[in-house]
C-alpha cells in the first residue's frame, strides 16, 4: 500500500546532497545500497540514471519495482515508479532542481541527469505505508 510523505520527510530527503537506493531481490531481501543524486520536485522525490536505462542500479530498481531509500536521516520502503513519459511542466520542474541542487558540480555531469534524455531514466520514489 502507498503511502504520501510528509513534509519533514520530503524537506529532508530533498535536501540531502546523495540519497542511497537498493532494490528488493526476488526473496524481498535488499541489495547493497548504491548512492545517488536525488530530487524533490513538488511533493515528489525523483532519481535518475546519470548512464542510461543499462546502469545497473537503474536496471535492478525498475525489475523489482521496489526497494529502500535513506537519505537526510529517513529511511524508508518505497515503489520505484517509472515515469518515462513526463509531461513538459514536470520535466521541467525535475530538471529545474537538478540544476538548481548540483550546477556546482559542473554543465557536464549534470547534463548526465537533465533534458530530455534523462525523462526516461526518471523513476519517482513512492514511500510504502509503514504498517
Amino acid at each position: 500500500m502507498n503511502a504520501t510523505w510528509t513534509d519533514d520527510e520530503l524537506r529532508r530527503v530533498g535536501a540531502a546532497a546523495e540519497l542511497q537506493i537498493a532494490a528488493r531481490r526476488r526473496d524481498g531481501s535488499l541489495r547493497p545500497y548504491v548512492t545517488i543524486w536525488t530530487v524533490r520536485a513538488g511533493d515528489h522525490l525523483y532519481v535518475r540514471s546519470a548512464y542510461g536505462a543499462g546502469n545497473p542500479w537503474f536496471r535492478r530498481a525498475t525489475a523489482s519495482g521496489a526497494g529502500r531509500i535513506r537519505a537526510g536521516g529517513i529511511e524508508r520502503d518505497v515503489t520505484f515508479a517509472p515515469v518515462s513519459e513526463l509531461d513538459a511542466a514536470t520535466q521541467a520542474a525535475v530538471d529545474a532542481a537538478y540544476h538548481a541542487k548540483y550546477d556546482r558540480y559542473g554543465p557536464q555531469i549534470v547534463g548526465t541527469v537533465t533534458g530530455a534524455h534523462a525523462a526516461p531514466v526518471t523513476l519517482r520514489l513512492v514511500p510504502q505505508d509503514a504498517s
